[in-house]
C-alpha cells in the first residue's frame, strides 16, 4: 500500500541491503561509474572516500573544512561540485561530494568481514530526494523534482 501510495507521487523505490554491521548498503552511480555506498542518514553530506577519487572522475579543490565522524575527528576534506549522482532511476546533477579519507570506515567493516565501501550517502542527498525509509521492507524512496 505505501507502495503504491509513494510510486503514484513520483518516487522512486531503491533497494537496500542489510550489512552484518546493521547499515544499509546501496549501488549508487557518482558521474556514471557505479560504487558502493552506506546510507547514513545522520551524516550531513554525502562523500567519496580519496582513494576512490579518480574512479568517479571527481574534480576537487581542498577545503578549509575538517570533517568529523564517529570514532575520529579533524578529517582533512576536498570539496568536488557539479557532478551528478544517480540511485536506481533518481537523479540529481549539480551535485557536491566532499573527499574525505574513510579508511577508518573500511578497517571496521572488515573487521566484521564487511566488503569495503566507495562512500557515503548523506542527509544532503536524502533531503534533495525527499527520501524516505521504509525499514521494514528495506526500500529507500527518492523523489525527482
Amino acid at each position: 500500500m505505501l507502495h503504491t501510495l509513494l510510486i503514484d507521487q513520483g518516487y522512486t523505490k531503491i533497494k537496500l541491503h542489510i550489512t552484518p554491521t546493521n547499515h544499509f548498503k546501496l549501488i549508487v552511480k557518482i558521474n556514471k561509474t557505479k560504487g558502493m555506498f552506506i546510507l547514513d542518514t545522520g551524516a550531513s553530506n554525502s562523500c567519496v572516500d580519496v582513494n576512490s577519487r579518480k574512479l568517479f572522475n571527481l574534480h576537487s579543490e581542498n577545503s578549509i573544512i575538517d570533517a568529523t565522524g564517529a570514532g575520529t575527528s579533524n578529517i582533512k576534506t576536498q570539496l568536488s561540485t557539479k557532478n551528478t549522482c544517480s540511485i536506481g532511476q533518481w537523479t540529481c546533477i549539480n551535485t557536491m561530494i566532499i573527499i574525505i579519507d574513510l579508511k577508518h570506515v573500511n578497517n571496521a567493516l572488515n573487521e566484521q568481514n564487511c566488503t569495503p565501501i566507495h562512500g557515503i550517502i548523506g542527509s544532503d542527498i536524502l533531503k534533495k530526494g525527499n527520501a524516505i525509509i521504509n525499514y521494514k521492507s528495506k526500500y529507500l524512496y527518492l523523489k525527482s523534482s
